[in-house]
């Protein structure tokens, strides 16, 4: 998946690789979908222990070292991060438990900053506003990597995307503080 992304992403090419029939894959995934969300639940954790390093070593604005790891982590690892949100999930597709925790990991690090970030008061905002965020980010580094800032004539995505998480963070403040 990181050498060839998710559109030219084989099956057979994996399980040809490993010395593996393909009908073995299957017996070990089930589906091509559950094969493909465990390849991606292994970006997931890869991106959360990138981020859990990150923070460690962060020694200012934690809010800022989300963000620009979230582009960095995106950046470095294209193929892999575009394969998460280019697979299309079926409706009726369940995603294993132990997957499920796994992916939350990731969401879990965002939401304790997030939290930490807000006042008493508003910390029980966290986890609505910490996935806004994220979908705040995610699409500034969509736009980034895919060039269509670029296009509109516009260039730091990074600083847009935390001026955005920024704002949020001071609206949920103001609205703590009666603004």
């Amino acid at each position: 998946m990181a050498e060839v992304g998710f559109m030219r992403f084989s099956a057979r090419e994996v399980s040809k690789r490993i010395g593996y029939s393909i009908g073995t894959l299957y017996n070990v995934f089930g589906t091509y979908d559950h094969f493909i969300a465990a390849v991606n639940t292994r970006t997931f954790e890869q991106w959360a222990n990138e981020l859990r390093y990150a923070l460690a070593d962060c020694e200012g604005d934690r809010i800022q070292c989300l963000v620009e790891n979230y582009f960095s982590f995106a950046r470095n690892n294209r193929n892999l991060w575009r394969a998460i949100y280019e697979h299309h999930i079926p409706d009726d597709f369940v995603m294993p438990e132990e997957q499920g925790a796994q992916r939350a990991k990731l969401t879990e690090v965002v939401v304790q900053e997030v939290a930490n970030a807000l006042p008493p008061a508003r910390k029980n905002m966290a986890p609505r506003l910490a996935r806004s965020l994220i979908a705040t980010v995610h699409g500034h580094c969509t736009f980034d990597l895919s060039g269509s800032f670029s296009l509109m004539g516009l260039d730091g995505a990074v600083e847009m995307a935390l001026e955005r998480v920024r704002d949020s963070l001071k609206m949920a403040d103001g609205v703590n503080n009666g603004h």
